[in-house]
């Protein structure tokens, strides 16, 4: 059994995670981490108070007191984590539909755990061999206020305020129901900028749209900044670690051309940037430009985090990383993703041009992408083995770092399993659109045709 994929544990609450995954799993990392105090965090999800309920009688019962943050974003509990110099839990599905929910796990450091740790824990969780605390030695819980207040002031801190209150920004924001709506309002307001917002009331069922911030999701935004005239549109996911954002047009922006773009800003010559297997040309002409070095890995954050300790341990500079799904790194601010500073960072390069120019040099590629559900191991290995295939009858470069991708030099098509739902996801990307899609619906055809043999 695999507990952890490739950002913490997901899956329907209730169901495939229930308050007794959760309680051993804070039971695990408990009995591994042997501190005395652990915080506990959540986002607006409606089974979030219950499984932090049992996340935090886990952690008591293996002798830590647990520090009860309440609805905080994911980047909020790492700011607290490290300024308190204790070891986290957060309940948060991320970017998953409302229904599920999931538990990540963060160091005293306020950086999610390496892999190595994370199997560890796993360890204990499958064993049960948790070192459960005498009666008169349980952990007690206390509620922690001004969490929030005090991660907003900290943001603040770490931008340049005075260039973007000076541009006189108007910001369109969408923090879709997430824990971004108790806080991102707030950020984006004491930076000097004029905000209206979509779907910021905190409400953990997500009625206004559903918590992944991707393009069939934000119509309200786009049509908010069209409104409003506003000079930008801001989206977060459920815990508002990631940020995806409108140009002033009302068009939204690829993910991939804001990494881009927050790439060529940062990087000097003989700098590393980290990215994921998906990568972008976007990003690798951004690299090839500044003279710097491209790392990749294995899709998620916490393989990205991994690397990036890695070359910084080594004596390298790693200003930016990140993915294009929105999640992008700062490591010289924090190694976590955080939404309200990435798109702060975003917000001062409108200083002295608009969003739509700011991208404009890495709009010249077109992404689609693919998601194939499955029900069953059989039908898992099936879509998979087919893709395996693909990969190995095509004369283009293939990489199986994570999952088959086939780089065709003008385009290139991924097939890998999802580490956070049951599904495979197809990416591809061309500089035509109709390019784009054909590869991907090709390889599309030949899954499910496979799938469908099971």
């Amino acid at each position: 059994m695999k507990v952890f994929g490739s950002s913490g544990t997901r899956g329907v609450a209730n169901e495939a995670l229930t308050p007794e995954f959760v309680l051993k799993v804070a039971k695990a990392a408990g009995t591994v981490w042997r501190t005395e105090r652990v915080a506990v965090a959540r986002d607006t999800r409606a089974t979030g108070r219950m499984l932090a309920d049992a996340a935090a009688s886990g952690l008591a019962s293996v002798g830590a007191d647990v520090d009860r943050l309440g609805v905080v974003p994911t980047p909020g509990l790492q700011a607290y984590a490290e300024r308190e110099g204790v070891p986290a839990v957060m309940i948060t599905a991320s970017h998953n539909p409302p229904q599920y929910n999931g538990v990540k796990l963060v160091g005293a450091d306020g950086v999610e755990l390496a892999v190595e740790e994370l199997e560890r824990i796993e360890q204990k969780f499958l064993a049960e061999t948790f070192e459960t605390a005498a009666w008169s030695a349980t952990g007690e819980s206390r509620a922690v206020e001004g969490v929030r207040r005090a991660y907003v002031d900290a943001l603040l801190e770490a931008v340049d305020r005075e260039t973007i209150a000076d541009a006189d920004l108007t910001v369109a924001l969408d923090p879709g129901h997430g824990a971004g709506s108790l806080t991102s309002p707030e950020f984006f307001r004491k930076l000097g900028c004029r905000v209206v917002t979509a779907n910021s009331q905190p409400d953990g069922h997500f009625p206004g749209r559903d918590p992944e911030p991707v393009p069939e999701n934000l119509g309200d935004l786009g049509r908010l900044v069209e409104a409003t005239d506003a000079d930008v549109g801001v989206a977060h996911d459920g815990d508002a670690d990631r940020a995806i954002f409108y140009d002033e047009n009302g068009e939204y922006v690829e993910g991939d051309a804001t990494l881009a773009a927050l790439a060529a800003a940062e990087l000097d010559p003989g700098d590393s940037v980290v990215s994921a297997v998906n990568v972008s040309q976007r990003l690798v002409d951004v690299a090839d430009d500044q003279e710097a070095y491209l790392e990749l890995t294995p899709i998620g954050s916490t393989n990205l985090i991994t690397r990036i300790r890695e070359l910084r341990d080594a004596g390298t500079s790693v200003p930016v990383a990140g993915e294009g799904n929105g999640g992008i790194f700062f490591p010289n601010y924090r190694l976590a993703r955080d939404g309200a500073f990435t798109a702060a960072r975003f917000l001062e390069l409108l200083a002295d041009r608009p969003a739509s120019e700011v991208v404009a040099p890495y709009d010249g590629y077109h992404n689609v992408r693919v998601n194939i559900a499955y029900d069953t191991d059989a039908e898992r290995d099936a879509i998979l083995g087919a893709a395996e295939r693909e990969a190995e009858r095509s004369e283009a470069d293939t990489t199986t770092l994570d999952g088959y991708r086939i780089d065709y030099g003008d385009a290139w098509v991924l097939a890998r399993p999802s580490g956070t739902e049951p599904m495979v996801r197809i990416y591809a990307e061309a500089r035509d659109t109709a390019r784009a899609e054909e590869l991907a619906t090709e390889l599309e055809g030949k899954l499910r045709a496979a799938k469908d043999e099971v």
